[in-house]
């Protein structure tokens, strides 16, 4: 009688890897091609310049790895690792970083994140979206607040938008 029971429970595990009926063995994805995120990242990086703002600028693919990374001259030194952490934020919790600063301060529900390796609780993360499909992120970081930082992704994202609307 054990025996049949750990036949039953092997079974069931070595088949758990398996795809049940209706799921693909394969997944697909959409993924931002490299001279998208670089037209991407260069626009975000004008429109920061423009305002007369020295900033890093990165952009990560869905699963948080770097594609492109631009530093401006006089951007400060930690500016690259912040902007590609913000973008790793907002891809990795699926949500801009800017909205996720209040719900992560000290007693609320997501104090938490605070703590983890390369998270960054400040604006300028930002996702890339286009039809329901989450291609990446951007992040800037130099601007003089989160929301500047945030103002010149959305600029980036403005530039290729026709490009990945599909």
């Amino acid at each position: 009688m054990k025996s049949i029971r750990w036949v039953a429970v092997a079974a069931a595990l070595l088949g758990a890897g398996r795809p049940s009926a209706g799921e693909e063995a394969v997944v697909t994805y959409k993924s931002l091609a490299p001279d998208t995120a670089l037209e991407l990242a260069k626009a975000a990086l004008e429109m920061c310049r423009s305002r007369g703002y020295q900033v890093a600028v990165a952009v990560v693919d869905r699963f948080g790895q770097p594609q492109v990374m631009l530093r401006d001259r006089f951007a400060g030194p930690h500016t690259p690792s912040t902007a590609t952490n913000k973008a790793w934020t907002a891809v990795s919790f699926r949500t801009n970083t800017r909205d996720l600063v209040r719900p992560a301060q000290p007693g609320q529900p997501l104090a938490g994140l605070a703590n983890l390796p390369h998270v960054v609780l400040l604006g300028g993360g930002v996702m890339i979206e286009a039809r329901g499909s989450l291609l990446g992120a951007i992040g800037v970081s130099g601007a003089p607040a989160g929301e500047e930082d945030e103002n010149c992704a959305k600029a980036g994202l403005d530039a290729i938008r026709d490009k990945i609307e599909f």
